[in-house]
């Protein structure tokens, strides 16, 4: 069996002495394993890292086996996320979120996402694309949510909660009597939001939507699996709250 597809890096595993496991999501056939033979060598390292682009070609002889990787590197950008501890930790997190996703099952949109994100690692509105994500994410596994209308009255205007219930918007004047029990809805994630608008999100915004993903992914997707959220998560979030902007 062989099939060729190009792909997103997201995991590498030793194999043997001289091998390794790469851990792609690729367009067609979803986060997909295979050996490099000859993967550790110092010409093949330079390459085979997560966050670098590639066409690969698997080949097994029947198609639950591992089988076979033949990479040929497309877009590198290992400079640019050794250059930047907040672009190697959400490399590590887009991993991690990708992970949620069964193997081999197709996700051509998660991965558009996966790698616009590696495209703009170093942009300022890397944080929002991320949380834009994991909303994704969120969706793909079986548990997205309706920022589209207000839960209340279908109002689609002035939405600015999101019921922790339901997973729904809620317009200002519905959810003003409990909005001690509602989840902020950052205007970047309505619908229509833009991250690359002028100026951008502010810092309140990106971490508001931050709690709102986190609320949802434990409950519905980590905390189900027994699962933690991912310590790539922790890291990343940390690096951001060193910017000079990001004071509370």
């Amino acid at each position: 069996m062989e099939w060729r597809d190009e792909s997103l890096i997201i995991g590498l595993k030793k194999y043997g002495e001289t091998s390794v496991i790469v851990e792609a999501m690729t367009r067609a056939h979803g986060r997909h394993l295979g050996l490099v033979k000859g993967g550790r060598s110092r010409k093949m390292q330079a390459f085979l890292q997560p966050g670098n682009s590639a066409d690969l070609v698997w080949r097994a002889r029947l198609d639950e086996h591992l089988g076979f990787f033949a990479v040929e590197p497309t877009r590198l950008r290992t400079a640019r996320l050794m250059a930047s501890a907040e672009a190697l930790h959400a490399i590590g997190l887009i991993g991690a979120l990708l992970r949620l996703l069964a193997e081999r099952d197709p996700h051509p949109d998660l991965y558009d996402a996966a790698t616009f994100i590696a495209d703009h690692i170093d942009d300022e509105e890397l944080p929002a694309l991320i949380v834009r994500l994991e909303v994704d994410i969120l969706t793909e596994t079986g548990f997205g949510l309706d920022l589209s209308r207000c839960a209340a009255t279908g109002d689609t205007r002035d939405l600015v909660y999101v019921s922790p219930k339901s997973g729904r918007a809620v317009s200002s004047g519905a959810g003003e009597p409990y909005r001690g029990r509602l989840l902020p809805l950052p205007p970047f994630l309505r619908q229509g939001g833009d991250p690359y608008e002028a100026n951008g999100p502010s810092p309140g915004d990106i971490r508001d939507g931050f709690r709102l993903t986190e609320f949802f992914l434990i409950r519905d997707v980590f905390g189900p699996r027994g699962l933690g959220l991912p310590e790539a998560r922790s890291a990343y979030l940390a690096e951001l709250a060193k910017r000079a902007d990001w004071a509370q």
